[in-house]
């Protein structure tokens, strides 16, 4: 039987070419994705893909369910949204966006855009300004949806994971530290650090690198990512940041990247909204992840 889940996969690799990337748009593991491609095509005893071809390229048959696709995963998707407005009648028809995150308008804003589309009655807005408290601004009803990097159990939120994402040190180029494969705290010692303004417990590296560690390196703050970046190129400190957010940079050569640890440092991302409202905030937070998974580089779903 032909399902829902075989048409999105269809899809997913008519648009990526790849499996790997059809399985990050799907929130599956490549394993699982080929498993599921290989079933259906057991079941309807045909090849839906030509996988000498590099991208891969749908047969025939696998042409035939794309056509499939197009025409039925949008009527499924208004479906599904039209039946989450009625589930939301009567809910407020704004939505107040916080970030906890300097980087997250990178991608933040996009979506925002995309859901306009989708939901043109809604009227979105972000919220200004630094918030030490993030999820307080769900329990006294400023805002609606809440970027935040961590899921902590607190009454009356809940959470909608969005991503993970890689945590890099950058480097000047031509830095001593550059031959090294990765970065350790004892790395960061005679170093300044410099980072956005916020409070140490909203940086992952000072929490979970150098602190552990008893690294503490003076300090330099600066607002915007490119300010960061213009300091480290300038040789005025190092800096850890996300990976999708300074790749443009990276891809330019204009800083160098190093992993922190020999695992690397890894992040996430969720989006907090009021438990009572999470039927009503669904369908923005799914676009959230698709667009993210979609569009930035070396970010993985969360499991």
């Amino acid at each position: 039987m032909i399902e829902l889940r075989h048409l999105k996969a269809i899809a997913a690799m008519s648009d990526t070419g790849n499996v790997t990337r059809a399985a990050t748009r799907l929130h599956l593991t490549q394993s699982a994705l080929s498993h599921q491609l290989a079933a259906l095509e057991s079941a309807l005893d045909v090849s839906l893909f030509e996988r000498q071809q590099r991208p891969l390229r749908l047969t025939a048959a696998g042409e035939q369910l794309l056509v499939l696709a197009r025409r039925v995963l949008p009527e499924v998707e208004a479906t599904r949204r039209a039946l989450s407005q009625l589930k939301a009648q009567g809910a407020p028809r704004e939505l107040r966006i916080a970030v906890e995150c300097h980087t997250c308008y990178d991608w933040l804003m996009p979506a925002m855009d995309a859901y306009r589309e989708r939901q043109p009655e809604v009227e979105l807005d972000l919220v200004p300004g630094f918030h030490a408290e993030p999820l307080k601004l769900l329990h006294e009803r400023q805002a609606e949806v809440v970027i935040v990097s961590e899921s902590k159990r607190q009454a009356g939120v809940a959470y909608f994971p969005l991503f993970t994402y890689e945590m890099v040190g950058l480097l000047a180029r031509g830095h001593p530290l550059a031959a090294r494969t990765h970065l350790t705290a004892r790395d960061f010692e005679r170093e300044t650090l410099i980072t956005y303004p916020v409070p140490d417990r909203m940086l992952d590296l000072v929490r979970h690198v150098l602190k552990p560690a008893r690294v503490n390196p003076p300090r330099r703050t600066a607002e915007l990512t490119v300010a960061i970046l213009q300091l480290v190129a300038s040789r005025r400190g190092i800096a850890a940041l996300p990976r999708w957010a300074v790749q443009h940079y990276l891809d330019r050569g204009y800083v160098h990247a190093l992993p922190i640890g020999a695992k690397g440092l890894w992040g996430q991302l969720y989006a907090a909204v009021r438990t009572a409202e999470r039927a009503v905030h669904e369908d923005f937070t799914v676009l959230l992840a698709d667009m993210a998974l979609s569009t930035l580089s070396s970010v993985e779903s969360i499991t």
